[in-house]
């Protein structure tokens, strides 16, 4: 088996707990439109879906798209206002990664969310320098479960698939590292629904906590 030396993450609910601050928003943008809020543990499962999704889950009753684009922009405008307020790396990530660091392995960043939202973020948790890379989803033209991102996350950290490991807490992130060639890890403490059987992904792994990925790199 080629030996791993890149470790790549999924941003919400894999690197970054950025549920509060996303929830946050969700319902600030609710109150803004007369609507009722919705508890944070309904908010949670859905985070790693994206605006589109929590959109969805607030104003289920509209169809319109040009409402629901309205309601996502506005909604983009709040959660950018209050981006680090609350959202930090998961309980044992810092030491992950000075593991990582410390074995003189790269390790790097493939999200679908956007580039101007994800730089400010990484930027404030002090994340930038030490990342081979960050690939945000508007970095290339197609994005998760597409190949595209990962192959230009491995250019980047100047690696092959074969020597990455991708961990993520959805189904599409699972999908992207198998499209790309490279093991998967499932982060079973994301963003994930009761309902998901995440056994059905195919992942080569499942962790419950970022300290049990040590095992595998």
């Amino acid at each position: 088996m080629p030996a791993i030396n890149t470790v790549l993450f999924d941003l919400d609910g894999t690197l970054i707990d950025t549920a509060p601050d996303m929830a946050h928003a969700l319902n600030l943008l609710l109150k803004e439109e007369n609507k009722p809020l919705i508890e944070f543990k309904n908010i949670r499962p859905m985070v790693s879906n994206g605006s589109a999704a929590l959109v969805q889950l607030g104003f289920p009753e509209i169809e319109n798209a040009q409402t629901i684009a309205r309601l996502k922009q506005r909604y983009l405008e709040i959660y950018q206002r209050s981006l680090c307020q609350h959202s930090v790396l998961f309980p044992g990530m810092a030491e992950l990664i000075d593991y990582i660091e410390q074995k003189k392995m790269n390790w790097g960043v493939v999200t679908n969310k956007p580039g101007w939202l994800t730089e400010p973020l990484m930027k404030q948790l002090k994340l930038t320098p030490r990342a081979a890379c960050i690939i945000s989803g508007d970095s290339t033209a197609n994005r998760k479960p597409h190949p595209e991102p990962m192959h230009l996350a491995c250019r980047l950290a100047n690696t092959l698939a074969e020597h990455c490991i991708y961990v993520g807490d959805a189904q599409r992130d699972i999908q992207a590292g198998i499209n790309a060639g490279m093991k998967t890890v499932v982060a079973g403490y994301g963003y994930i629904d009761d309902d998901e059987n995440i056994a059905d992904w195919g992942a080569d792994h499942t962790i419950n906590a970022p300290c049990e990925l040590r095992q595998f790199i």
